[in-house]
């Protein structure tokens, strides 16, 4: 069996002081690091002060900017290679949470992703093919790969909020409104959130949005 890549990347809390009762991980998006979410810190320690935080470099140098990092070609074109780059990344994503959760003696229950366009893909391919149900997903300017596998795939079922603009250059606002009927297709509790005049990014409000959610789903 090939080893998997180890990730890691910028660290951060418990802001408390004492130990971490709950974990929040930060997926970035495509030719992108581990800096590019790791500021959300100082927002999501307020609502969860007892939370860590790391935010990966994924597992590849991106193929589109030289000091980025993908978690998969997201222009490949063949759909049988593209997924099987996805299931591979989604591997290593899997091998990094269990050894995050295993580091902070906590479960999938204590855990929150919170996703970045490709890093809202790769959270929505991997939780959902989790045995145990994470606390919940938070997806900003995301969509959801290979939708018609789910149901012959999913496994839990963690809470989703998804936060979209609608003017994003790069991916629709139409991919969240699909990638929530697969969730709900698939019993998944999802609530999605249109930012009017937002491109690619995260706003204040989709930050307040994020935050009231994991509030909620790590009590």
């Amino acid at each position: 069996m090939t080893e998997l890549p180890e990730l890691s990347g910028p660290e951060f809390g418990p802001a408390s002081g004492g130990p971490a009762k709950q974990l929040i991980i930060f997926v970035h998006g495509y030719g992108a690091d581990g800096n590019d979410l790791i500021s959300l810190k100082q927002y999501f320690s307020q609502v969860s002060p007892d939370a860590a935080f790391i935010s990966p470099n994924a597992p590849f140098r991106c193929d589109g900017t030289p000091f980025g990092y993908q978690w998969y070609d997201v222009w490949m074109q063949d759909p049988e290679k593209r997924l099987a780059a996805i299931r591979s990344a989604a591997e290593i994503f899997d091998n990094f949470i269990d050894q995050q959760l295993s580091r902070y003696s906590l479960d999938d229950k204590n855990l929150v992703l919170v996703g970045f366009s490709q890093g809202t893909m790769m959270s929505l391919f991997a939780a959902p093919r989790r045995k145990n149900s994470v606390a919940g997903i938070v997806g900003y300017s995301g969509r959801m790969e290979a939708p018609e596998l789910l149901m012959d795939e999913i496994r839990s079922r963690p809470p989703v909020v998804m936060v979209h603009g609608d003017s994003d250059e790069l991916l629709p606002v139409l991919e969240m409104e699909n990638a929530a009927a697969a969730l709900r297709d698939n019993e998944v509790e999802i609530s999605t959130h249109v930012r009017p005049g937002l491109g690619h990014g995260i706003d204040d409000e989709g930050i307040r949005i994020g935050l009231e959610f994991v509030k909620n789903v790590l009590g």
